[in-house]
């Protein structure tokens, strides 16, 4: 399989065989769903854990790969970081959660989690190749890519690489309405990969007391530019202690109110797809 139609470079690339899908013969992966934003900061790799967590505890059998090489976020949300993946003549075998949910990232294979990754932009792209051909997954309903932000090289690699039956856009109010999310729209239909829909983080802040919502900017154009665009708003989530300190306390901080704010989000990523 390959997505050489619809990649922007097919016209100037000689090696289309670098771009084709290698699939491990050892694993069963039923849906891979990449998780992507226009840009750093929105809390991409966090939506990405919350989305796990949730089809975990819906029965699933979920996987993580963190494709973000050179800002690894993924092991210290999912309370693995002090563990490291172990390799053997077979590939490499994934870190477990205490849960049973699968995790790989460059920093398990790192003795420092501190150290720089200053590597150029093949070298990257190997990687998370590596990581879909290389990693005994086995078997999952489903793998969710925490993929790098932006539009740059490791992106269009994930793309190419590996097949992705949807992505969900990340974003926080002030940049929904903005070429930066319809830039990384563009990019994933250019690559002809369904856009799933956005989940609007850091949407709001709720009153402890009388629990009205507070928006924090203003979203009069919102829907317009969905509409313009195409897309659905699967989800809104607040700016909270509980989804800050998940880092910290892991999922045992959400509360019940959230919990089905997600289960509404993760119904709504699993019927798209």
């Amino acid at each position: 399989m390959s997505n050489c139609e619809s990649c922007p470079t097919k016209d100037k690339c000689s090696s289309k065989e670098n771009c084709m899908i290698e699939n491990n013969p050892l694993n069963q992966v039923k849906k891979v769903i990449g998780v992507m934003s226009g840009k750093g900061g929105v809390g991409k790799s966090t939506v990405s854990v919350l989305l796990a967590n949730q089809l975990r505890k819906q029965g699933y059998r979920v996987g993580i790969l963190d494709a973000d090489i050179t800002g690894p976020s993924i092991p210290r949300l999912m309370h693995v970081e002090n563990q490291r993946a172990e390799a053997s003549e077979m590939g490499i075998f994934p870190v477990n959660t205490k849960n049973g949910m699968k995790v790989i990232s460059l920093n398990l294979l790192m003795e420092d989690e501190n150290q720089p990754v200053i590597w150029r932009g093949p070298l990257l792209a190997g990687v998370v190749k590596q990581f879909w051909t290389d990693v005994i997954w086995g078997d999952l309903d489903y793998l969710l890519i925490d993929m790098p932000p932006g539009t740059a090289d490791i992106a269009l690699t994930v793309m190419q690489s590996i097949p992705i039956n949807g992505v969900v856009m990340v974003s926080v109010p002030q940049d929904l309405v903005s070429m930066i999310v319809a830039k990384a729209v563009n990019m994933a239909r250019k690559m002809d990969i369904d856009v799933i829909g956005v989940v609007e983080n850091m949407s709001y802040i709720q009153c402890p007391d009388c629990k009205t919502k507070i928006q924090m900017y203003d979203d009069d154009n919102t829907e317009e530019f969905l509409k313009d665009m195409n897309l659905d708003l699967i989800g809104e989530l607040p700016m909270c202690k509980e989804i800050i300190d998940i880092s910290k306390n892991g999922m045992e901080t959400i509360s019940d109110n959230l919990s089905s704010t997600l289960d509404d989000i993760t119904k709504k990523v699993i019927s798209k797809i």
